[in-house]
This record gives structure tokens, C-alpha cells and sequence, in this order.
């Protein structure tokens, strides 16, 4: 873990947008393992692995997606255009991307592995419905079994059963994911040409409806639901308790774990009272308002394009309910390697050993325990450092990076003449980020660096932060406007956002380094724009 720097292995160009919202704190080294586990067939060119590790957190390898658009005789904005819709990133006009070499045969052998990608994304898709509909249960079986095994087991277990479905559900999200957003942004396309920017974004909206909801509401509508007396805590943690803060981190517990967890944001709710259901209807109201416009306007378009939202709504629902099911799944290899560090008397050490390692233990081989002191101290170390902007390009040192007064939070170009120089220094008073969720407001920001902070939030203050989890979308219906570093207009922050009809700009990349608690600033969440007043 001492040396996690794959910036180091070449000129390329990473980005951490799309891994922003789901890993939002420094990894351990299971988790990390995790992630090479799950994602080792995701493969587009042969040799080069998609998915990198800079300082603990997870960047995806832009350059190879370039190099293999480069050779095909495609432009930029070609791939742009495909990177918006599968990495959920915008690049500045000005960024240089670092091209790989490529034979035709090292061309050949990336088309195919592409090609495999595809159809293992198919094939999760055509699988999607079985998959969410056995999880939960499957998911309880497998928690008592792990509970009641003893190492052999344990391993067999694992290698027998956990592997294969686990496997099989992540094929299922990142199909859901490329059949949701690629459908989704065509139909915004087509409607911003149509309407405009603020409508289009208002008409993609209104997800929940009489076939669902979407699942990633369902957390703060049963915590008001708890809190009136409508549900049980322990239905509330059964059906909810797996979603909560750093999901994807496996040393970090989850609510259903935690008994104060469920207290305190009973409490938080107490103290500043929401009603979901009261923003859902407004927004509803904002959406029937939206398209009773588009039907004056385009009589005769209007049964086609209501048809393709209906069907982008019902993607976008299976898609988020993918999520909540496959985070269901990460926890389930918390609570294996829980057991595991019990028969092996490891404790919380267990989260400083890979996959491997942990299998390796469980067979009696200890040789990897020795190196856990020097793994925490790194870990620690990283932990310890501001976040790291979005977009990498060259070597990065995260170290030397945190230490520089003038860094840039949102870009860093090893390249550059000055490759640390902040856009902080930047004189002027608007911050262009991507439109997250329509609506023009003028307010206070409040700046937040942890879901821990969110009770500092008052009703009708402008929510700005890193990125957000499940977890920190509990504080949205209390926020008159969301500001991220981190996001994309189909991000998670973005569509949860929408639902509640609050304005948004996501992606930013450094308003929480130019903005400060107290600014008054104005969100134009349908540009992407916001003005320090």
C-alpha cells in the first residue's frame, strides 16, 4: 500500500469523477482489493487496467479510451461525447489527453476486449430482473451461513457461492448503468434542442411514479416514516440499513450496524424537520408545468417524446435499484471478512490484508500479517490529506501536491508550466460546473466536509461539498440548492436533486476551495452555473 501510485506508471491522463460519489474517502487496502476483484474483467485494452490507484483512491485510465478513439480515426468531441455517457466526465477544452502507442495488432485486441464489455453488459442487462429479485434474499441466506462457518467453510464459501454471484451482480449494475445513461442523455439531447436547457432538464425528472420510486428516496422517506410512527426501526434497518455512509468502504459499518446511527438522524430530523413528500409533489407540479409547454409547443412530437421518458424513468429506477442491491452484496464481504478476522483473532487488522491475503489467512497462511503496521501508517497518512482533484494527468505526488498553499483542487497537469497553480486565484466571481437539476435560487452557502457535519446545515442554506453519497442526500430536502466538486448531470447527487425539484450544480471541481461558509452566491442549476454575489 506504502507505494499506491499508478500516476507513476506513465503519462496518462485519470480521472475520479464516476468514482467520486461511491468512494469518497481514502481506501483501505481490501477495499481497494475489492475493486481489482470486481472490475478485472472490465478490461478495454489489453495491458492496461482501466482502473488505477492514486494516493487510495480510484481513478479510471482516460488514455486508454482516447488512444483507441485516436486510432479509429474518431475526434475529441467524439469521445467526449462517449465519455459523458459512460464516465460521467467533462474535460476542459484546454486539457492535453496522453495518447498510448498502438499497434494494429494492440488496436485489434482492444476493439475485442471492447466488444466483450459490451456483451457482458448485455448480458447483465437481460439478467437484471432475477438479479434484483433474488438479492434480498439470497443476501440473508448468505449472512447466516458466513455467520456459522469456520475457516474451511468460510473459504468455501466464498470461493463456491460469494464469488460467482457477486460477479454476476456487478455485470448487472455496469449494465444498467450504460442502458440507463446512454438513453437518458440522447433524450436530453433531443429535448435541449426542443425546449431548452432548464425544461429539458426538468422533463428528465419525475422518475417516481405508479411503477416506483426510485430507490435511492427510499432512506429519507422511511426515516420521516420512523420518525411519525409509520414504520418499525427494525423494518427501517432491514430494508434500508445496508445504504449509508462510505457504502463502498468495507471497514466502514453500516447503519443496520450501528445503533446511534438510526438515533442520531432521527434526532437531526427532530431538530430540523423535511417532508420529502411535500417536495416530491412540488416538483411534480414544476414537471406537469414542463411538459403541459412542450405539448402546446409540439403537438404532434409530444406521444413520442412522452413514451421515451416513460421508458428513461423506468431505466434510471432499475438502475438505482441496481445499486442499492449490489451495495446490499459489498456489504456482505464486510461481514465475510469480519468473520474471517474472528476464526483468525485479527480484529480490524483484517481491513489492512487484500482478498488474497484474507483467503491465504483463512488457509493458514500468515505470512502478509506482518506487514499491517506499515500499511495503517500509510493509510493514515493518505487519510490525512485534502481531496485530490478530479482530473490527474502525468505524476502526481499527493504528498507534495497537499503542501503546496496554491494548488488546484480540481485539476492537476503534470505537464504544465505551473501544474499546481490554483484556480482560486481566479478573479472572477462565477464557477462553471455541468446543470444537475433546474432552478434559478439566490442564498447562503454552508460548506460541509463529512455527513457527520450535516446537522451544521440550516433549513434554506445552499449545500456545498466534495461529492455525495447515500448518506448525504438525507440533508438535500433541508437545502435550498446542492453545489459539488465531484458529479455529472446523471450522477447520483444530480437525479436525487431532480426528484426534489432542488436546484444543483455538480462537477464543479473546486467550489468548496472558493466558496466558504457564509457567501452569498446565486445557482442557476439548469446552466451548470453559480455567482458569488
Amino acid at each position: 500500500m506504502v507505494g499506491w501510485n499508478d500516476s507513476l506508471s506513465g503519462d496518462f491522463l485519470w480521472s475520479n469523477v464516476n468514482f467520486g460519489e461511491a468512494v469518497t474517502e481514502t481506501m483501505t487496502p481490501l477495499t481497494w482489493s475489492v475493486i481489482q476483484f470486481t472490475l478485472d474483467d472490465w478490461v478495454f485494452l489489453p495491458g492496461f487496467p482501466t482502473v488505477g490507484n492514486i494516493g487510495g483512491i480510484p481513478y479510471l485510465n482516460i488514455s486508454i479510451f482516447a488512444s483507441v478513439f485516436h486510432a479509429l480515426g474518431r475526434s475529441r468531441q467524439d469521445l467526449l461525447k462517449a465519455m459523458e455517457s459512460t464516465l460521467y466526465m467533462r474535460l476542459p477544452a484546454e486539457m492535453e489527453i496522453p495518447l498510448i502507442p498502438l499497434s494494429q495488432w494492440a488496436l485489434l485486441s482492444g476493439l475485442l476486449a471492447s466488444v466483450k464489455v459490451q456483451l457482458k453488459q448485455w448480458r447483465g442487462v437481460q439478467k437484471l430482473s432475477s438479479y434484483l429479485l433474488a438479492n434480498p434474499a439470497w443476501f440473508g441466506q448468505m449472512r447466516e451461513r458466513v455467520r456459522a462457518a469456520n475457516k474451511t467453510s468460510l473459504l468455501s464459501l466464498w470461493r463456491g457461492e460469494i464469488r460467482p454471484y457477486i460477479k454476476q451482480g456487478v455485470w448487472c449494475v455496469l449494465g444498467s448503468v450504460t442502458h440507463s445513461t446512454d438513453y437518458t442523455l440522447r433524450l436530453r439531447q433531443d429535448l435541449t434542442e426542443l425546449v431548452g436547457p432548464d425544461d429539458a432538464n426538468i422533463l428528465i425528472a419525475n422518475l417516481s411514479d405508479s411503477s416506483g420510486r426510485l430507490a435511492s428516496l427510499d432512506p429519507m422517506i422511511g426515516l420521516e416514516k420512523v420518525a411519525r410512527g409509520e414504520m418499525s426501526r427494525e423494518v427501517y434497518l432491514e430494508q434500508y440499513g445496508h445504504r449509508g455512509p462510505h457504502e463502498f468502504e468495507v471497514s466502514a459499518p453500516r447503519p443496520a450496524e450501528n445503533p446511534e446511527w438510526l438515533d442520531d438522524e432521527l434526532n437531526n430530523l427532530r431538530i430540523l424537520p423535511s417532508n420529502v413528500t411535500a417536495l416530491m409533489a412540488a416538483q411534480r407540479e414544476t414537471f406537469a408545468a414542463a411538459w403541459e409547454r412542450l405539448q402546446s409547443r409540439f403537438p404532434h412530437e409530444a406521444n413520442a417524446i412522452q413514451r421515451r421518458m416513460a421508458e428513461s424513468a423506468r431505466r434510471a429506477r432499475l438502475r438505482e435499484v441496481a445499486r442499492s442491491e449490489y451495495t446490499r452484496d459489498r456489504w456482505l464481504i464486510r461481514l465475510f471478512a469480519l468473520r474471517a478476522a474472528e476464526l483468525t483473532d485479527l480484529g480490524e487488522d483484517i481491513f489492512f490484508l487484500t482478498l488474497d491475503e484474507v483467503l491465504n489467512l483463512l488457509a493458514e497462511d500468515k505470512a502478509a500479517i506482518g506487514a499491517i503496521p506499515t500499511r495503517q501508517e500509510a493509510y493514515l497518512r493518505y487519510k490525512s490529506l485534502p481531496s485530490y482533484p478530479s482530473v490527474i494527468r502525468g505524476q502526481f505526488d499527493p504528498f507534495l501536491w497537499a503542501t503546496n498553499p496554491d494548488r488546484r483542487s480540481d485539476i492537476f497537469d503534470g505537464q504544465a508550466v505551473s501544474p499546481v497553480m490554483t484556480s482560486g486565484h481566479d478573479r472572477s466571481n462565477v464557477i462553471k460546473g455541468s446543470p444537475g437539476s433546474a432552478g434559478r435560487v439566490e442564498g447562503i452557502a454552508r460548506v460541509v466536509t463529512s455527513p457527520k457535519e450535516g446537522h451544521l446545515l440550516q433549513k434554506g442554506e445552499i449545500l456545498v461539498a466534495v461529492q455525495t453519497d447515500i448518506a448525504w442526500t438525507l440533508l438535500f430536502p433541508r437545502a435550498l440548492a446542492v453545489i459539488t466538486d465531484v458529479g455529472a448531470p446523471l450522477s447520483h447527487a444530480a437525479i436525487v436533486a431532480r426528484e426534489l425539484g432542488i436546484p444543483a450544480v455538480v462537477g464543479c471541481g473546486n467550489a468548496t476551495q472558493r466558496l466558504k461558509t457564509g457567501d452569498r452566491v446565486r445557482v442557476d442549476g439548469a446552466r451548470g452555473v453559480v455567482e458569488i454575489i
